[in-house]
C-alpha cells in the first residue's frame, strides 16, 4: 500500500536525522504515491527551533511546485505534526495528514490544540483528512530508541 511505502521513507529520513544527532522525525509530501518533497528534523543542525521535518518538507514542496498552495497533496510523518507544523499544514491547504505515533501534549491533532481538525478557523483551508497509526510499531521503535539514548 502507498501509505506504508511512504511511511517507510519517513522512517529512513528519521534514521538519517537520528544519525546526525536530531530527534528522529522524517516527513514526505506526496501526490498519490509520487513523492514531491521530503524533510527531516534539522533543528540542531540549523540552530532553528522551527526546522521540523514537516516544515522542511512543506518548504521544499512549495519551492518545487512554485506555489504555497499544496491542496490535494498528502503529508506523511512518523510522528504526529506538532501545533507549529499543524498551523503550516493548514495554511498550505494539505488535503491529508498521515502519521505514525501521537505527539502527546504538543500534537496538532490529538492534543487540546487540535489545529488539524478545528473547523472554527474562518478563512482557513478546510481541515485535512487524518490517518494515524500507520506503521505504528516501527514508528514507536525509532522514537523509543531515541529516548533511550538521551536518558
Amino acid at each position: 500500500m502507498p501509505d506504508e511505502r511512504l511511511m517507510m521513507r519517513c522512517l529512513e529520513l528519521a534514521r538519517e536525522a537520528q544519525r546526525k544527532g536530531e530527534v528522529p522525525v522524517g516527513s514526505v509530501i506526496a501526490r498519490g504515491d509520487q513523492i514531491i518533497a521530503e524533510g527531516r528534523e534539522r533543528t540542531k543542525e540549523l540552530l532553528d527551533h522551527s526546522a521540523h521535518a514537516e516544515l522542511q518538507a512543506v518548504q521544499a514542496a512549495c519551492r518545487m511546485l512554485g506555489t504555497g498552495d499544496l491542496s490535494g497533496l498528502t503529508i506523511y510523518s512518523n510522528v504526529e505534526p506538532c501545533v507549529l507544523c499543524a498551523y503550516v499544514i493548514r495554511r498550505a491547504g494539505l488535503a491529508r495528514v498521515v502519521f505514525g505515533v501521537p505527539a502527546g501534549q504538543a500534537g496538532g491533532f490529538t492534543s487540546q490544540y487540535a489545529l488539524l481538525s478545528d473547523r472554527s478557523l474562518r478563512g482557513w483551508p478546510p481541515p485535512p483528512e487524518i490517518d494515524q497509526g500507520v506503521l505504528l510499531d516501527a514508528c514507536l521503535k525509532i522514537m523509543s530508541m531515541s529516548s533511550n539514548r538521551s536518558a
